[in-house]
This record gives C-alpha cells, structure tokens and sequence, in this order.
C-alpha cells in the first residue's frame, strides 16, 4: 500500500483519542477555560479544530480511495446503491445526532463543564448507542462501496475501531458525569 492509503490516519485518524484526552486535560485543569475566559469558548474552539481535522480526514479518505484500483465485484448499480443507503442512513445518524445533542453536546461540552440536562435518550439515542460514530462509519462504509474501493473498505474498519477505542473513553466518563449532576440533584431537594 502506498503513501496515499496512511494519509487519513495521519490526516486525523486518532483525532478522536487524542481530542478526547484534550477534553480530559481541560476536565482536570481547566486552562482552556481560562485561556478562552469561558468554557463555551473553549469548546467551541475544540469543537471548530476537530470540525475541520474531520474535513481534512475525510478528504485524505477519497483521495486514498480514488488513487487506488476499484473492486470489480462492487462497481455495479446495486453496490452503488446500497452504498447510497449507507450514506444516508449514516447521515441521519450523524445529523439527528448533532440536533439532539447541540453543538457543544457533540463537541466534548461535558469536559468544560457544560451539561445539558439529562443524558439524551431520544432518536437516534433510543436506537443504537453512540449513534454519531456507527452513522459516520456507516457514511465512510457507504462512500467505500459507492466508489468500489478496497481501500475505502479497509479504512473504514480503521475508522471503526478508532471509535470503538473512542467509546470505551467516553461511556464511562459520560455515565459518571451524568450520575454526580443526578446526586447533586437529589442533594439539593
């Protein structure tokens, strides 16, 4: 494999590890907030740099796709169209996701202290854990198959197991926190 197939791991591939010690590091020290003067500047800042390390990945992701040979079992209409599926049904994941959480539900907002104000449990929440990661596997998986690429395929599996390390970081932190604001909660009445 060439160059071009290790350009989005290094184009962000562990962005959401290394975001999520950032968010941590803030959790514990709280200088961003101080840098920023304010968490929600902090996070929003956070927010903004893994916004565009997504843009770049995503980038890096297509073009190791298209400099590689396609797979000539997946370059017909009916792959094209479940790859289409894909791609949608991972983009309403991804976008409902987001509506339901705010921007700074989706961008670590927890670590800087901002709540919302209980753990969200509505669509996509109530249908699959983590809904964000699995619909954005889902749309890199659905790219793949759209563009017949091997490649595509295998990096979606890296990508994968990206947010599978991701989530065993943040479903702890996420039960943890959520469980002290209902103990607070309950303390105050």
């Amino acid at each position: 494999m060439g160059s071009s197939v290790a350009g989005p791991d290094c184009c962000g591939g562990f962005g959401n590890v290394d975001f999520r010690q950032v968010a941590r590091w803030e959790q514990r020290t709280r200088k961003l907030s101080k840098v920023f003067r304010s968490p929600y500047l902090a996070c929003y800042s956070l927010g903004a740099a893994i916004l565009l390390l997504n843009v770049l990945r995503s980038h890096c992701f297509t073009q190791a796709m298209l400099s590689q040979p396609k797979m000539e079992s997946l370059d017909n209409p009916t792959a094209y169209r479940v790859g289409l599926a894909l791609l949608g049904i991972g983009s309403t994941f991804v976008l409902s996701s987001f509506f339901a959480l705010g921007f700074t539900g989706t961008f670590l907002g927890d670590y800087f202290g901002i709540l919302m104000e209980a753990r969200v449990t509505t669509f996509p929440f109530n249908i699959l854990d983590n809904p964000m990661y699995w619909g954005s596997t889902a749309n890199y998986l659905g790219w793949a198959i759209m563009h017949a690429s091997p490649t595509g395929l295998l990096l979606t599996v890296v990508v994968a197991l990206i947010y599978m390390v991701a989530i065993q970081y943040e479903e702890p932190f996420t039960a943890q926190i959520y469980q002290q604001k209902a103990s607070s909660s309950r303390k105050r009445s």
